[in-house]
């Protein structure tokens, strides 16, 4: 298990960008780690996650605008959202999971952070 907080998040005109961070506190080593986010009434969905050896997988909605990278150094996870759109606006987690692979897979993440509120106006 580890221990998981955001931040980042913040309120951005369309077209503008933020970075997210996720510093990670325990063992996480070639961990798969993601972010998902959450509209208000609906489920969290997967955004972008990266496996141990760097390999990224990103949703369709976010290809092209958004980055993931993890600093194992640092331990941290980071989400580099360019391009905003007001449709980005929800609350955005970190989460991370031991499981080979996890991917975009809500079901295989355990340890979650506690959220970060991303808002883009038009």
């Amino acid at each position: 298990q580890v221990l998981l907080v955001e931040s980042g998040g913040g309120s951005v005109q369309a077209e503008g960008s933020l970075r997210l961070s996720c510093t990670v506190y325990g063992n996480n080593v070639n961990w798969y780690m993601a972010w998902f986010r959450q509209f208000p009434g609906k489920e969290r969905e997967g955004v972008a996650a990266i496996n141990g050896d760097g390999r990224t997988t990103y949703a369709d909605s976010v290809k092209g605008r958004f980055t993931i990278s993890r600093d194992n150094a640092k331990d941290t996870l980071y989400l580099q959202m360019n391009s905003l759109k007001p449709e980005d606006t929800a609350m955005y987690y970190c989460a991370a999971s031991p499981r080979p692979y996890a991917g975009l897979t809500k079901g295989s993440y355990n340890d979650w952070g506690q959220g970060t509120q991303v808002t883009v106006s038009s």
